[in-house]
């Protein structure tokens, strides 16, 4: 868990409303009771403490069906994105990354099939140009492996010329350039550089073997939108798999960890990275980040791009999704977030934002992973705003 100093007892001592983390709770337990196998977290953040944090529901863990706990540790999913783009801020701002240079000059073998005008800068955007690609996990460690899946890689379109989500791909690039230029493992430097300057003792990219037992398992719960709700709904957004599902619980993948979705972690401790990147964002409160690079990242780009899933604007920073002035809801985030809200959800149902304006970050996490898209974004709206308003007045 968290250390211990930032967890608070009394919220309102951060301007928190103990109220309305009441309904936040109530209705995180109504959503853990979907399923007997079903467990949450749920965390909201202010001036780097927590202010609420609770578990709800049960799960398995390790096989065994026992209630959760704010100890248990959840699959975070792309949630991930957000903290490996963050390693890469870092390096961006130091000089030992730019975004204009070519990823191929760095890594040859990415290059082939017509990949060398790829840039750093496309990566983090999810504009490179192959969203379909992928390299298996258990792929990562070898190198020979891995960077032949990288040059086997086809371009599906003109990089920077479109924006389409990139599920797994950019990330194990980037990973491997956070590797090569920090000289480490990506997973040990974002560790060394990030988790534990935050004070995070509690989210893992490559899960260390005494905490598996921790790890509630994914499940699936719902059912799959109807032909008839999908003829009426614009939303196009995947929903998680029964082969993700198998992979994510699977303990290899669990130790390696994939950059693209593979953090595993409690929701206070995400909460608080937030709360980091809130305090980056002033010259004189940052403990890791340069606020120049967070800046930029949280600064939208493309902005005309539009989101093939959603129908509506991307708004992307560097690793991050923007809530914007208007049609936020349809970038995961809640009506009551400002528009210089920045995060960055996950699949089956986990949301993590910051909002620089209130100073609130949230985190809600779940390993009952929903089928149903529509019904998984009005939960994590609902939830997200009832955190929103949570500020005292």
């Amino acid at each position: 868990m968290a250390r211990p100093d930032l967890i608070l007892k009394d919220p309102s001592s951060v301007g928190i409303d103990a109220r309305a983390l009441d309904s936040l709770y109530e209705q995180v337990e109504k959503v853990a009771a979907r399923h007997p196998g079903c467990a949450a977290q749920v965390a909201v953040a202010r001036e780097g403490r927590v202010a609420g944090f609770m578990a709800a529901g049960s799960a398995r863990f390790g096989g065994e069906l026992r209630a959760a706990s704010r100890d248990s540790l959840f699959a975070v999913f792309s949630v991930t994105k957000a903290f490996v783009s963050s390693a890469a801020w870092l390096l961006l701002s130091d000089g030992r990354l730019s975004l204009g240079e070519r990823v191929a000059d760095t890594i040859p073998e990415f290059g082939r099939n017509d990949k060398q005008a790829v840039t750093v800068e496309h990566l983090l955007t999810h504009t490179a140009g192959f969203p379909s690609a992928s390299l298996a996990t258990q792929d990562w460690p070898s190198e020979q492996k891995r960077l032949a899946c990288f040059g086997d890689w086809k371009l599906e379109w003109e990089p920077g010329s479109r924006f389409t989500y990139h599920g797994s791909a950019t990330m194990w690039i980037l990973a491997e350039l956070i590797s090569r230029r920090s000289g480490t493992d990506y997973r040990d430097f974002i560790r060394e550089r990030i988790f534990e300057p935050l004070g995070l003792s509690d989210i893992f990219i490559g899960l260390p073997e005494a905490h598996h037992g921790r790890v509630a398992e994914v499940i699936t719960v719902g059912e799959a939108m109807s032909q008839d709700e999908r003829a009426v709904s614009s939303i196009d957004a995947p929903t998680i798999r029964d082969d993700m599902v198998t992979h994510i619980n699977h303990r290899e993948a669990r130790i390696i960890g994939s950059p693209g979705g593979g953090a595993i972690g409690t929701a206070a401790d995400v909460a608080l990275f937030y709360q980091g990147v809130i305090a980056a964002l002033d010259p004189a409160g940052s403990a890791v980040w340069n606020s120049a690079s967070v800046r930029d990242a949280c600064t939208p780009r493309n902005v005309d791009f539009v989101d093939p899933m959603t129908k509506h604007a991307a708004l992307r920073g560097l690793g991050l999704v923007v809530a914007g002035e208007s049609e936020r809801i349809w970038r995961g985030f809640a009506p009551d977030n400002s528009a210089r809200t920045i995060g960055h959800m996950g699949a089956g149902g986990q949301v993590a934002w910051a909002d620089p304006d209130s100073g609130i970050s949230f985190a809600f996490v779940t390993n009952g992973a929903e089928r149903n898209a529509a019904k998984q974004g009005a939960t994590g709206m609902q939830l997200s705003n009832i955190a929103a308003g949570s500020v005292l007045a």
